[in-house]
């Protein structure tokens, strides 16, 4: 009884839930979908009906709805479009490629393709059904599957499914074959070893006669080159690649070498391009009036590829090439496309130099297209092919200054950068007057970078310096506020190396300044700092212009007073008020004034400039005049990397490294001029000046060459009393030079520079010492001296007790070389390694270092060193030392000066 009840209940459920399913209305089509997502006046109307649609989809999906399963994916693949989540659909794309309809699977394969990537674990999934549909009797279900594995496939896919892409990509279906070679193509970018296998199918695709197999074909083989050279010399001349081996050397040689033994595919390719442009009109692949342009374009970046450094296929593709260059309409686009193409292929290729000429005049007829696309396409690649062959590209010269005006921004920014590259010393004038027009109405963006390469072709191709000058200073009024620091240095420069022009430049820089607007500050600080040193010439009448003292000074008042002017220009102008107060007769008293003013600013920079400069008016008037007298020329701050080289002789060029050679081995410009100022010292550097510092580290030993002996001033008994024992032995007769040699020798021109001086000077602060990291150290000797003979009368010295090391030297003296025996004693109770010495002498002194014995010392050990310096002029012997080495795991750096030598080594 209980069993008929329980078949009674059952059947009552399954009459239910057919009620239900009955009574459920069907799901909407994509269309009205599509027609209510449309019709939302809102982003949340819009939001109400996806969210409202994918609840029902994902109701269906549970409960295995398979009679409206293709619709339901469909719709959701539309939602995914827009960007909204569908992941929750990608079991039911599986579902759909797994049915056997056709429709079905489309659907299927179209959401596997838009919801799957290859990062998808259920990407794994769908490998079996995708081999099985390869396999299909059905081109269009192989198709289907091709597309998805040519979009979708991951490297273990592609390792799985390659033979059967090479069993289609030889199918004699057409259609079937230009999927497969996407597919191939697919494959060979996710695992590039697969390539082999495609090699022996690849060239009876450039036979076909079916336009979607060539392009396909093209395409594949284009990427083979791209990815192997090997793959690239076999199309070229049929080699074996070099790295194939045992089984793939012999596969290789049966299947493809033998049937097309010695031959190059760009005969073929040649052949297959001429056929395209001679061809009539065909409705099946014309485009504009244009043969196939999409396969003439593949054709041509294969030729590229194929001819690059290639002569012989280089020679074989230059007619083909000229023919499309001259028979390719432009007046369309899809023409424009081809011809760009093949100016590529023209440049990139050993192509004749008439050819050369023939696409960039392509590309110069391009610059007068109405399409700002394809002017800005044109400018590209003339700035990629104007060094190539600069005189073809000089012939649109004045189309590229007229791109200068274009509304397009892009467009002006290519066009700038070509103009400088086609810059030259005949035609400097006429370009550099164009781009001084630019400048001036040009965006702030482009301001820096223009006036940045206007001041380097200036000072490349200047025909002489007052037009130099000029230029440079209307590049610095052009620019405004937007004029990079190194072209406010270059002006600088350029006027202190100019001496017969300094008259005029100062005078244009006073007219300027006169009238200027306070807010550019650039050119403020060139015309206060010109006219702060060469101020006695705009006085005295030499400059062309009519100048009192109280309106010099008034200028001063109004750049220093106004709130316009940044702090480092008011620094410009301090430091200049203070030169012109020794270059001034009657306003000294006004100077004095302004300058102590500035002695309670806010600035803290300020403030120190004005205390210590208003000491050089009280305390220090008596070196007043020395001091600021007119700095040498600088030099050239632009060097080369050989230069670079030379310089630092092997050290690397750190912060610290450049500024001690800056320091140590700037030569001194002005050795044959004397000034009042006889004996201030370089206090940047600690040496003696007058005399050139020289720096040697543990590098290759320099030859000693003995300098001719000069005449040696006495030391001004002021200036030592103020560096208060710089010297600790006594002090030796140094050459005359003045305060502004520091700061010549190198250094950078801003006006901080004197007031770091003036703080050294008057706070009687010790010399800074410069550090150096080491340099790769060499094995050789270019010394050869007499034969030295032990002087036992002369003491040795402790050089350095610190950190556990000691170091002591003894001496040895043969006419005016001395020997110095350094030994270093390694008393820190561990193991020293990487133990580095380096020393720098004054450049009246040479100096050689020798390796020494180790770069290692055990605890109680020792290592030695021979130190070899020529002192011909027998000044006083001071050295700067640095020392490194590591201990315990840890580097130990340390520095200091010794100058407690033995006088018996120079007397």
């Amino acid at each position: 009884m209980s069993s008929i009840k329980q078949v009674i209940n059952d059947a009552v459920e399954k009459g239910k839930e057919v009620y239900e399913k009955v009574r459920q209305p069907n799901p909407i089509r994509l269309r009205d979908l599509i027609r209510q997502i449309r019709s939302a006046k809102t982003a949340a109307e819009e939001r109400a009906v996806v969210n409202r649609e994918c609840a029902y989809i994902r109701l269906t999906f549970r409960e295995e709805d398979s009679v409206w399963r293709c619709r339901n994916v469909a719709k959701l693949l539309y939602i995914h479009m827009l960007g909204y989540p569908a992941h929750f659909g990608q079991m039911e794309c599986l579902k759909l490629i797994a049915s056997p309809r056709f429709t079905d699977k489309r659907i299927g394969y179209l959401g596997a393709m838009l919801l799957l990537d290859e990062r998808q674990d259920v990407h794994l999934l769908i490998t079996n059904s995708l081999k099985n549909d390869l396999n299909s009797s059905t081109q269009f279900v192989q198709g289907l599957a091709l597309c998805t594995l040519g979009a979708i496939a991951s490297p273990e896919m592609s390792r799985d499914l390659a033979g059967e892409v090479e069993r289609l990509l030889k199918s004699s279906n057409a259609y079937i074959r230009k999927k497969a070679a996407v597919c191939a193509l697919r494959i060979i970018c996710k695992v590039p070893e697969l390539m082999e296998m495609y090699l022996p199918a690849t060239r009876s695709l450039l036979s076909e006669k079916n336009h979607g197999v060539l392009i396909t074909g093209v395409t594949l083989i284009t990427e083979m080159c791209r990815q192997s050279p090997d793959m690239l010399a076999h199309f070229k001349k049929t080699a074996p690649p070099a790295a194939m081996n045992g089984t793939h050397e012999r596969h290789y040689m049966a299947k493809s070498l033998q049937p097309t033994r010695d031959k190059s595919i760009v005969p073929n390719l040649v052949r297959i391009l001429k056929n395209l442009i001679m061809a009539g009109y065909s409705p099946e692949h014309d485009v504009q009036g244009v043969s196939d342009p999409f396969l003439q374009v593949k054709i041509l970046k294969l030729l590229r590829i194929l001819g690059h450094e290639d002569s012989d296929a280089s020679e074989t593709m230059n007619d083909i090439l000229a023919q499309v260059a001259t028979n390719t309409e432009s007046s369309k686009n899809v023409g424009n496309a081809i011809l760009y193409e093949t100016v590529l292929s023209i440049m990139d290729i050993k192509s004749e130099s008439g050819l050369r000429v023939l696409a960039i005049n392509i590309l110069g007829r391009f610059l007068l297209n109405a399409d700002k696309n394809i002017r800005y396409v044109a400018l590209n690649t003339l700035l990629r092919v104007v060094h190539a062959d600069n005189s073809a590209v000089q012939r649109h010269r004045t189309t590229i200054l007229e791109c200068l005006k274009d509304a397009d921004i892009s467009i002006r920014r290519r066009a700038m950068e070509l103009c400088f590259a086609l810059i030259n010393s005949n035609n400097i004038r006429t370009m550099m007057k164009e781009l001084l027009s630019f400048l001036e109405s040009a965006e702030p963006e482009f301001k820096a970078t223009c006036s940045s390469k206007c001041v380097l072709a200036a000072e490349k191709y200047s025909p002489n310096v007052r037009w130099h000058i000029d230029t440079l200073l209307k590049v610095v009024q052009a620019a405004g506020n937007h004029v990079p620091d190194d072209v406010v240095s270059s002006a600088i420069q350029l006027i202190s190396d100019a001496r017969t022009e300094q008259a005029y430049a100062v005078g244009e820089l006073w007219r300027h300044l006169s009238v200027a607007q306070l807010e550019f500050q650039p050119l403020i600080q060139v015309a206060t700092w010109c006219i702060g040193e060469f101020g006695d010439l705009l006085l005295n009448g030499q400059a062309d212009v009519t100048v009192v003292e109280s309106e010099l000074i008034e200028v001063y008042q109004r750049i220093l007073w106004s709130s316009q002017c940044s702090i480092p220009t008011k620094e410009y102008a301090l430091t200049s008020l203070m030169k012109l107060s020794a270059r001034l007769n009657h306003e000294v008293g006004s100077i004095q004034q302004v300058v102590s003013a500035f002695g309670s600013h806010l600035n803290i920079e300020l403030q120190q400039r004005g205390i210590e400069y208003n000491q050089l008016f009280t305390r220090h008037s008596h070196m007043r005049g020395p001091l600021l007298e007119r700095m040498p020329p600088f030099e050239n701050n632009r060097i080369t990397e050989n230069d670079k080289v030379a310089l630092t002789n092997g050290v690397d060029a750190s912060p610290d490294n450049q500024a001690l050679l800056n320091d140590f081995t700037a030569p001194n410009n002005n050795a044959n001029e004397n000034f009042e100022s006889n004996a201030l010292l370089d206090l940047l550097g600690g040496m003696d000046p007058g005399e050139n510092n020289t720096v040697q580290t543990s590098t290759t030993p320099a030859p000693i060459t003995a300098p001719a002996p000069a005449p040696v001033p006495a030391v001004n008994s002021d200036i030592l009393d103020l560096l208060g024992g710089l010297d600790s032995a006594p002090a030796a007769p140094v050459p005359a030079t003045n305060m502004n040699d520091t700061v010549s020798s190198g250094q950078s021109t801003n006006a901080s520079n004197s007031a770091f001086l003036l703080d050294g000077l008057l706070n009687n602060s010790t010399p800074i010492i410069t550090s150096l990291n080491p340099a790769a150290t060499t094995a050789s000797n270019t010394l050869t001296t007499p034969a030295v003979q032990k002087n036992s009368s002369i003491p040795g010295i402790n050089a350095y007790n610190k950190n556990g090391i000691k170091l002591d030297m003894t001496f040895e003296v043969q006419e005016t070389v001395t020997t110095i025996n350094m030994q270093a004693t390694n008393n820190t109770g561990t193991n020293v390694t990487d133990f580095l010495f380096q020393a720098a002498v004054p450049k009246s002194l040479q100096l050689q270092m020798l390796n020494p014995s180790s770069t290692t010392m055990a605890p109680t050990s020792t290592l030695n060193q021979i130190i070899k310096v020529n002192n011909p002029n027998k000044v006083a012997l001071r050295m700067r030392i640095k020392l490194s080495w590591s201990a315990n795991g840890s580097l130990v750096q340390d520095q200091g000066e010794i100058s407690n030598f033995p006088p018996a080594l120079w007397q």
